[in-house]
């Protein structure tokens, strides 16, 4: 049997864990996470990171195994993730992947571009640069030394535009030169599954997850990292609406109502980028038994 790669994606709170943990028990395989924040050992609530006892029913992997100021990225993440699929395959027919970060599960399954490793002199003059200058003065720089990526980026995203300028000013290089877009072949087939539930359901869902991660000390959690609020990992819906409560810009309730909102733009944001991906086979979280059965005769249908 050919080796699989079990890809489990969909909006935030549509219901991954609960279906990975049963998928990852028949088969009996570990969940590779695919969750950019929830690497964070310190994000716990915030990123509604699997609990101890959903961890100890189940082996994870790239669960709370960095700090906060550690260097992370896509392509750290696929080629950390395509070792530990190797090993995985050795005893395993199956692996099972699954997230709702869209760059992290692409870099597994088509690659990822080898864009160099920006050097510790680079990231703190670009950083220093955004405070004195601000992100305005950047793009336009960006726009004069790369002009074809000027045109795509996100010019209100400053991590976007920094990387850009990161590159362009550490290899004397554009930053599109880097961008090849070419998919990698993988040594193994891909079975890509989305979640996903009507509308009302999953903004019900969001906003009751909301609820309860302020019931489970999100709040707290967000105090006690507010003087990290300037590293890149903490730009992040949840915290980023509790850091300006704290700062004073709007009560506690309306900070409350906008991480609410931002979830829920964030969620069709993640399905508008899913739906385009044709590979893609749709079911709602709570049909397992399908679910399961599409994997098993994957090979058959193909």
């Amino acid at each position: 049997m050919e080796k699989t790669l079990i890809v489990i994606t969909g909006p935030t709170a549509v219901g991954k864990t609960a279906l990975c943990l049963e998928i990852a028990k028949h088969f009996d395989i570990p969940i590779i996470n695919a969750d950019s924040r929830q690497i964070y050992r310190e994000l716990r609530i915030g990123t509604a990171q699997p609990t101890k006892e959903q961890m100890q029913e189940v082996k994870h992997y790239f669960v709370g195994t960095l700090g906060l100021d550690d260097y992370y990225s896509a392509s750290l993440f696929e080629q950390q993730v395509l070792e530990c699929l190797e090993q995985q395959f050795l005893t395993s027919d199956y692996a099972l992947l699954s997230g709702g970060s869209m760059m992290y599960i692409d870099a597994v399954c088509d690659g990822i571009d080898d864009i160099p490793t920006i050097d510790d002199e680079t990231r703190t003059l670009m950083k220093q640069r955004l405070a004195d200058e601000g992100l305005e003065a950047l793009v336009d720089e960006l726009k004069r030394l790369d002009p074809e990526y000027y045109e795509i980026v996100d010019r209100q995203n400053p991590r976007r535009v920094v990387h850009a300028l990161e590159i362009c000013t550490m290899t004397g290089k554009t930053y599109t030169s880097f961008r090849k877009r070419e998919k990698r072949q993988r040594p193994f087939q891909i079975i890509k599954i989305g979640l996903n539930r009507p509308r009302e359901e999953l903004y019900d869902r969001i906003n009751q997850r909301v609820d309860q991660m302020m019931a489970d000390g999100l709040l707290e959690e967000a105090k006690s990292l507010y003087p990290l609020r300037h590293l890149n990992a903490l730009n992040t819906v949840g915290y980023k609406e509790l850091f300006d409560y704290l700062e004073g810009r709007w009560p506690l309730e309306e900070a409350v109502e906008r991480i609410k909102g931002n979830t829920r733009r964030y969620a069709r944001k993640q399905l508008t980028w899913y739906k385009k991906d044709e590979r893609v086979k749709w079911f709602h979280p709570q049909e397992t038994k399908q679910i399961i059965s599409y994997i098993s005769h994957y090979e058959r249908e193909d």
